[in-house]
């Protein structure tokens, strides 16, 4: 898996779409996944004299210990983790039912740790929270995903994106970057550490930096990407790929919500990790069309690329991850997707002129 094997070679992966302006509902199939809404940012309420943020109780939750506050900003990070206890009410996430079994009174702890923006409170300090710490990186699936962890941790730097890690013989990969914390470096440490960085786009980098000064790991980042923060990343992609990373990870360029916006391919899980180039909305798939940094026709047409990979996991930057029953599910919904924003698209512009 040595990265002075980093090759790339000749893509023949379909171009059909150029531009594509307009959301659409998506398509909502029968694979397994649960649905996320819009993610937006939130205004906290106004500052004190103290000039700190004024972090109060909302009242859409229900009495108990556990609560959100109005710094929340609906990045959907507890409602993911926690479903049980957590939901949206207000375009916030609120608790709707307070844990009633140790199981779920972890995931509470597990999402308070993760909220990106400490959102998530007790009113009782919880006696327990060492505990929960020490779940992390926490298995995503040990059965069907093993040596998959999500590393919990979110970061406000990357709008609460998701970061994971694949333990693998030749070396771990940490795809995306958490909140730096000592203890979850410790015990990433104790997993056999990180040989590499994947930074799937700009957006969603974080503490990049003080964990591969922790590790002395090779960062890898498209060279379309690479902005004064990321400057000094050890690996710049170059060109339109797709890369292989050893014999099992591919890097698949899928550029549109950023000019160097990169997937990575795990083909002995079939999982795709898209960075924020596609995920789950209450609607069905999307694009994040709010947020494209660069050019949503060309984020459509890279879409179309991932019909020609063999996998049935996405697992997103944001939001929920995705399981099809098949390859043939996968490409039927993502065909109907792609079919759908086009028609749109035809549609709105008829009307323009």
């Amino acid at each position: 898996m040595a990265m002075a094997n980093l090759a790339s070679f000749t893509s023949t992966f379909p171009s059909s779409f150029d531009k594509l302006k307009k959301s659409s509902r998506g398509v909502q199939k029968n694979f397994m996944v649960s649905t996320i809404p819009q993610v937006k940012a939130v205004q906290s309420p106004a500052e004190s004299g103290t000039g700190r943020w004024v972090r109060q109780r909302r009242p859409q939750n229900v009495d108990g210990d556990f609560f959100v506050d109005h710094t929340c900003i609906d990045c959907d990070t507890c409602r993911w983790m926690a479903p049980q206890v957590f939901t949206r009410v207000g375009e916030m996430s609120a608790v709707y039912k307070q844990p009633t079994c140790k199981e779920d009174r972890l995931q509470a702890l597990q999402a308070l740790l993760s909220c990106p923006t400490s959102s998530i409170r007790t009113e009782v300090p919880p006696s327990d929270i060492l505990e929960a710490q020490k779940t992390f990186p926490i298995p995503i699936d040990e059965k069907k995903l093993p040596g998959v962890y999500h590393c919990g941790y979110h970061s406000s730097k990357s709008y609460g994106a998701s970061s994971y890690l694949i333990v693998h013989s030749d070396g771990n990969v940490l795809i995306d970057s958490p909140k730096f914390t000592e203890r979850l470096a410790r015990k990433v440490e104790e997993m056999g550490g990180v040989r590499y960085m994947f930074l799937t786009h700009k957006d969603d980098v974080a503490d990049h930096g003080k964990w591969a000064k922790r590790f002395t790991c090779d960062r890898i980042l498209h060279c379309g990407d690479v902005e004064a923060c990321t400057a000094d990343v050890e690996t710049k992609l170059d060109g339109s790929g797709p890369w292989s990373l050893g014999q099992d990870i591919m890097l698949i360029h899928t550029p549109g919500h950023t000019e160097g916006s990169v997937c990575l391919f795990y083909k002995p899980l079939k999982i795709l990790f898209t960075g924020d180039h596609l995920m789950m909305r209450e609607s069905g798939l999307d694009i994040i069309e709010m947020y494209n940094r660069y050019s949503v026709g060309t984020q459509l047409d890279s879409v179309k690329k991932l019909l020609d990979l063999d996998f049935n996991w996405i697992i997103p930057g944001h939001g929920r991850r995705i399981q099809f029953k098949d390859v043939s599910e996968k490409n039927v919904v993502l065909e109907a997707f792609v079919e759908e924003k086009y028609a749109q698209y035809s549609r709105d512009k008829n009307k323009r002129y």
